[in-house]
């Protein structure tokens, strides 16, 4: 049974590895992935087909395209990694139910625009949220000091430190 688990191969003296046959691979070829479908059907794996779309980079980061079969319907659903806003993109087949990142960017659009309606027709609210935004400011710059000073090395007086010995083991 030994015999087996040879790690170790013979190879003979005249081996030549150049000799033998190598396949021939397309330069885009597809190939076969098993992955967990991020659009939907959480916690379901599917067998997709993975290939590289060419002339589409995000810098330098190449972009995938993954091919999968709907589990109800058999149609083909494609989409692609998205390395901009770390997502995958729906292409043919599959429509995104909810967008996070939509939505929070609409809030912050309209908390913007309603501190700027306000700011205009109040000239106290001005004064008010640039107080606060000085006193957020100061807090911060307190902070970063403080990072700062506890990633500095520890630098002691001689005053707690024992006093130097001579060589021979009495103080001086």
């Amino acid at each position: 049974m030994a015999e087996r688990k040879v790690l170790n191969k013979y190879f003979p003296p005249d081996f030549d590895p150049s000799l033998i046959p190598r396949r021939k691979v397309a330069k885009n070829a597809q190939q076969v992935v098993r992955l967990m479908a991020p659009l939907f059907h959480a916690g379901k794996k599917f067998n997709a087909r993975k290939e590289t779309v060419e002339g589409e980079d995000y810098f330098g980061i190449k972009i995938f395209r993954f091919y999968i079969k709907c589990t109800l319907c058999s149609a083909e659903i494609t989409f692609k990694t998205d390395p901009k806003n770390t997502d995958y993109a729906a292409e043919h087949g599959a429509s995104r139910n909810f967008e996070p990142w939509r939505d929070e960017e609409a809030v912050q659009e309209e908390d913007r625009l309603a501190k700027l309606d306000e700011e205009e027709n109040n000239p106290m609210k001005v004064l008010e949220n640039r107080t606060l935004d000085s006193k957020r400011e100061m807090e911060i710059l307190d902070a970063l000091q403080d990072i700062r000073a506890r990633k500095r090395p520890n630098r002691t007086s001689r005053a707690g430190r024992r006093p130097p010995r001579s060589n021979r083991g009495e103080r001086l």
